[in-house]
């Protein structure tokens, strides 16, 4: 299997890119906050971070399960997957999204658990390319769930104080990492770089 193998800053690209969706709903929810605890921004950071550490957990291991079947197209598995997640985001940043207008600053699990839920399943798909990548699965996924957690736990400040000046910015540059990175992976396997 020819594998790809990221370095470690590649790597955080990728967790500060998956973070950005956890990143724009805590703005959303800092945005509905009228006084923001610091306990409210451990649970955001708890609940992003550890599913967003959860589902590339995930999707690593089903992809190792069915590898076999897909190792003469890894390099085009992992470029679509990115592309299509980094489109998705900067799609998402366009479209007005209803969930966040109707969304309430309530941190228990009944609000937190389909947030968390939702913000994760890209990380699903950055899972699976990584059971084709060299990449130490444990650290990567750490390094993501700390990302997202901090991502998190910031956004609900920023919101708070700075409004939603920043979510679709962040959110369009999270797309856009993801698909370059995509593309260096595809032209590095087809010999162009």
């Amino acid at each position: 299997m020819n594998l790809v193998k990221p370095a470690m800053f590649q790597i955080f690209l990728i967790a500060l890119s998956v973070s950005m969706d956890a990143f724009a709903v805590s703005i959303g929810k800092g945005l509905t906050v009228r006084r923001l605890r610091g306990v409210d921004a451990l649970k955001t950071a708890l609940w992003f971070g550890g599913f967003q550490a959860l589902f590339p957990l995930l999707g690593f291991f089903f992809a190792k399960t069915f590898a076999g079947y897909v190792t003469a197209v890894d390099h085009w598995i992992i470029f679509a997957l990115l592309a299509f997640i980094g489109g998705n985001m900067i799609h998402e940043a366009f479209e007005e999204d209803e969930e966040n207008a109707k969304e309430t600053a309530e941190f228990d699990w009944r609000h937190m658990l389909p947030l968390a839920v939702a913000c994760s399943i890209d990380a699903f798909a950055v899972g699976v390319s990584f059971a084709f990548m060299q990449v130490h699965v444990w650290s990567s996924v750490l390094l993501i769930g700390v990302t997202t957690g901090a991502f998190s736990a910031g956004g609900l400040y920023i919101g708070r104080v700075f409004g939603s000046r920043w979510q679709k910015p962040a959110q369009i540059a999270g797309g856009v990492v993801l698909i370059l990175i995509g593309v260096k992976v595809l032209l590095e396997h087809l010999g162009v770089l």
